[in-house]
């Protein structure tokens, strides 16, 4: 049997849902599991020494485990963000399929690219939705991070605009973005054990009204606070569930080598979200 693992500080089914009913749709002898490590470093070392062939990398780990790879593909060197290791007889491949979540979503939901953005995060997600703004076409984006080191480079690193704190708009929606993007943990289930932000929007609610666009990146619960705050108000959402399904199939199909039909993949996402 193969061994395929996640490491999350806040680890949940989702992935481990769609990857174990792919196994069995296609008849592989694999097995997916997810932990939370209380040593990254160690974690790695066990990828490589026990011969776990895949491990996805989740917050906040994206950029630390760098330095314990051996290889960074260039969708990870890129933008300095790993998602996916991929272990061949102990070396250790870096991948991000995050960036080509990001890229596909944008194209799905046909943003215009000269749309205004709002990006509130600093983290490796964030960096991979930056690049895919960026690459996309995409040229006023502010990044929203309180900590302004991560924040100031992040926006510098892509030609974005920084600032520290979620702007309130007018009351008739003057100043606001025409597309919200949530990269921060703020709508997370898992947020409920170290404090409210589970219930938290991360945008105000005026900036909510006044956008075109919503876009969470959270993926648990799929229906977040800002998702439904943007349904409610009859916005286009896009949400990270979505982000979640196809990241996971690029990781999938980079861990085995095949590639799954659409109603595979469709029958294992109906699979993932039932739970």
């Amino acid at each position: 049997m193969t061994l395929c693992i996640s490491l999350s500080a806040r680890p949940s089914n989702n992935g481990t849902r769609f990857h174990n009913h792919l196994y069995e749709q296609l008849g592989l002898n694999w097995i997916y599991k997810a932990f939370a490590p209380t040593d990254l470093a160690q974690a790695i070392a066990g990828v490589r020494g026990l011969g776990i062939r895949g491990c996805a990398v989740s917050m906040p780990y994206k950029e630390d485990v760098i330095a314990l790879v051996d290889v960074m593909d260039p969708s990870a060197k890129a933008i300095d963000s790993v998602n996916t290791i991929v272990n061949d007889a102990g070396r250790l491949t870096a991948y991000n399929t995050d960036y080509t979540a990001i890229e596909q979503l944008l194209q799905r939901n046909a943003v215009p690219t000269g749309s205004s953005v709002w990006l509130r995060g600093s983290g490796g997600m964030a960096k991979a939705t930056a690049a895919a703004l960026r690459d996309a076409g995409f040229r006023d984006v502010t990044v929203i991070a309180r900590n302004e080191a991560p924040g100031r480079a992040l926006a510098k690193l892509y030609g974005f605009a920084w600032l520290s704190e979620v702007p309130v708009p007018l009351a008739d929606g003057a100043g606001a973005a025409q597309m919200l993007i949530n990269v921060t943990p703020i709508g997370m289930a898992g947020s409920m054990a170290g404090g409210p932000d589970a219930d938290s929007l991360s945008f105000p609610q005026e900036a909510v009204e006044a956008a075109t666009v919503v876009f969470d990146v959270v993926a648990l619960p799929a229906e977040t606070p800002l998702i439904r705050a943007g349904r409610a108000a009859g916005k286009t959402v896009i949400t990270g569930a979505e982000v979640a399904t196809i990241q996971a199939l690029e990781q999938f199909v980079l861990y085995t080598g095949v590639r799954p039909s659409d109603e595979q993949v469709r029958a294992a996402e109906e699979f993932m979200r039932a739970q």
